[in-house]
């Protein structure tokens, strides 16, 4: 961890977060720079964030989570993962592609089922469901929950 550091996001640091969360095509919704932390280099640039958010259901998603392409393969997500996930309540919520469920396994994430779902992930997973079937990535959204601390 000596390559960067974390820090909570100030509000100086929204539009990279926003334009790091955009360029890496995951969901830009939602984002408030007081709920991101954000690893940054040593000549303090910001190169990768995350947050946890609180949906109107009561539920809580780990979300955001984006590394700046040059700075992938560090351990960057996995700190970042790691600290969101220490004060987060349980059970914890996340989206994903379908591709990636494996990597979030080994932080104690499981797939569910959509009548396992908090309303707020049912609704997004429908919805998502029927983009990937207009857009014809061949991806699905995979929603995972943790119950562990």
């Amino acid at each position: 961890m000596d390559k960067f550091t974390l820090r909570p996001a100030r509000e100086a640091d929204f539009s990279a977060i926003r334009t790091l969360v955009r360029s890496t095509k995951i969901n830009p919704t939602g984002l408030k720079w007081q709920q991101f932390i954000i690893a940054e280099s040593p000549g303090e640039k910001m190169i990768a964030c995350g947050q946890v958010k609180t949906h109107l259901d009561g539920s809580t998603e780990i979300a955001s989570i984006a590394v700046q392409p040059e700075n992938r393969g560090q351990g960057m997500a996995r700190v970042i993962i790691e600290k969101l996930m220490l004060n987060a309540s349980r059970p914890l919520y996340l989206m994903c592609r379908f591709e990636l469920g494996k990597l979030y396994e080994k932080f104690g994430f499981y797939a569910v089922q959509a009548e396992d779902m908090p309303p707020y992930f049912r609704r997004i997973s429908r919805l998502a469901s029927l983009v990937d079937l207009l857009a014809r990535e061949g991806t699905t959204l995979l929603v995972m929950r943790c119950d562990e601390r």
